[in-house]
């Protein structure tokens, strides 16, 4: 060894020691630039998130989910991707964000759609939005049922990556980022090519997957908020729905000389398909109506007001009740529909001589407690319900019974939901009940008395529920002294 090289050999070592430092420094500087970046999306994102709560009552999900690929997409230099969201049940996905040019790598197309999309820029996103995917199936079902994210570098060599003609629709790198919440994946980010021909690397997908689970508690509460505003539209909806139905039901019974009248309505649910009415059929006589829908809610409700309709033209001007029934029917039967019928009892009471001709279309009867007390029967009729059989059938078994009010006779109708009422424990009130509280002596005998009587002791049954399972209807008739 010449005296110059230990020397050459300490410069040597001294120069792999700098470039040693300045590759770790160009480490740290790159991951610092990693870190800015990171930091940079997360912060842009839930900036982008609050002002989507600021400027509108209700964060939409969709815009969401558009914005977190966009970011995705920027910070990793991806070409192209799509986010696949849960669907209601969460068996299968659906691509809610799409950005140009994805390709249709999930969902099992055919070649003639793959053609057709290549040479269709718009056919293309509408054929990648139109195809669900079921969860644990192909890569994006996989990926959400395991919630752990994959990278596929080569992704030409994995046989789950559909091979396009098109160079467009290429596929080379793939990266996939569950959008997890607690337990739950809501989705999944995917992600297709670097603009630099690059394959995604780890740090792309630790970065991605990151902001995936930061959205996904946004979004979750955002799915939260629609949720919820969709569930106060409906309560204002059905709030309507119910003062309608209100408004279609008596504001107050008439005033009969010698009869007392009395009506109680309780819908199970904010509306409902019982329903009762007073029409006056001419000067003398006035016609009485309670029905019961089978169904309860919109439907029952909707059903009801056309009944009344139909009632209000029908009644004026026709003294017997079965007449009236047929002709309803009649109409009801032109637009049957399944597992929907009506029961109705529609009585006209004679006020010169308190004559009460009555006829149930499947109804229950009618309770006629005499006066004093004394007893109380069932009015018996024969008939069958609306739209359960053609009308000749119909009008076959229908019968009028007519009965005259003593002065202190009460008639109760009653709908199913006030005999079927059930306490805490499953029990039914039940037809006995009802009659020993039509029975039970009272300090004061008028038709409200005795309906606010027979509420009592069936919310007291019942345990004072104010929603009760079936819609309750109660009507009270009471001839008082008159002339």
């Amino acid at each position: 060894m010449s005296a110059g090289e230990p020397a050459i050999l300490g410069i040597v070592a001294v120069c792999a020691m700098l470039a040693a430092s300045l590759a770790a420094l160009r480490r740290l500087v790159r991951q610092r630039e990693q870190l800015v970046q990171e930091r940079e999306v997360v912060y842009n994102f839930v900036h982008d998130v609050s002002e989507a709560f600021v400027e509108s009552d209700l964060a939409q999900v969709d815009f969401l989910l558009e914005r977190v690929l966009y970011y995705g997409m920027q910070t990793t230099r991806a070409c192209s991707g799509a986010i696949y969201f849960t669907n209601a049940g969460g068996e299968t996905m659906a691509a809610r964000a799409v950005s140009a040019m994805f390709p249709p790598v999930a969902g099992g197309f055919s070649q003639a759609e793959w053609d057709a999309a290549a040479s269709k820029h718009r056919y293309l996103d509408s054929l990648v939005r139109s195809r669900s995917v079921t969860v644990g199936q192909g890569l994006v079902g996989e990926v959400a049922a395991r919630g752990t994210p994959l990278l596929l570098e080569d992704a030409a060599r994995d046989p789950r990556v559909p091979v396009f003609g098109p160079d467009a629709l290429r596929v080379d790198s793939l990266l996939l980022a569950p959008m997890r919440f607690k337990s739950s994946v809501l989705g999944v980010l995917l992600l297709v090519n670097r603009s630099d021909d690059r394959p995604f690397a780890q740090a792309d997908l630790n970065l991605v997957q990151a902001l995936a689970d930061q959205a996904s508690l946004t979004i979750h509460f955002a799915q939260f908020n629609e949720e919820l505003n969709q569930k106060r539209l409906l309560d204002y909806d059905l709030h309507l729905a119910r003062r309608i139905q209100n408004a279609l039901l008596p504001r107050e019974l008439p005033a009969i000389p010698g009869v007392d009248l009395a009506a109680f309505n309780a819908p199970a649910r904010e509306v409902g398909g019982d329903y009762y009415d007073a029409i006056r059929v001419d000067e003398n006589h006035l016609g009485l109506v309670i029905a019961d829908v089978s169904g309860k809610g919109v439907t029952g409700a909707l059903v009801m007001s056309i009944c009344r309709s139909l009632f209000r033209a029908q009644a004026p001007g026709c003294l017997s009740p079965a007449k009236v029934l047929c002709a309803i029917n009649r109409t009801l039967s032109e637009d049957r529909y399944e597992d929907m019928f009506i029961s109705v009892l529609y009585a006209v009471l004679d006020q010169r001589d308190f004559r009460l001709t009555l006829a149930r279309a499947g109804h229950l009867k009618p309770l006629l407690v005499s006066a004093g007390g004394a007893a109380a029967a069932q009015v018996e009729s024969g008939g069958l319900a609306f739209s359960i059989s053609d009308p000749e059938t119909f009008e076959a078994a229908l019968e009028e019974k007519s009965i005259t009010l003593r002065q202190g006779d009460t008639l109760i109708a009653y709908t199913d939901g006030v005999t079927e009422a059930a306490s805490p424990d499953g029990e039914e009130w039940g037809p006995e009940a009802l009659r020993k509280a039509a029975l039970a002596p009272i300090p004061d005998e008028s038709a409200s008395a005795r309906l606010e009587f027979i509420k009592r002791e069936l919310f007291r049954f019942v345990g004072g529920t104010t929603h009760p399972a079936d819609d309750m209807t109660l009507f009270v008739l009471r001839r008082i002294q008159g002339d």
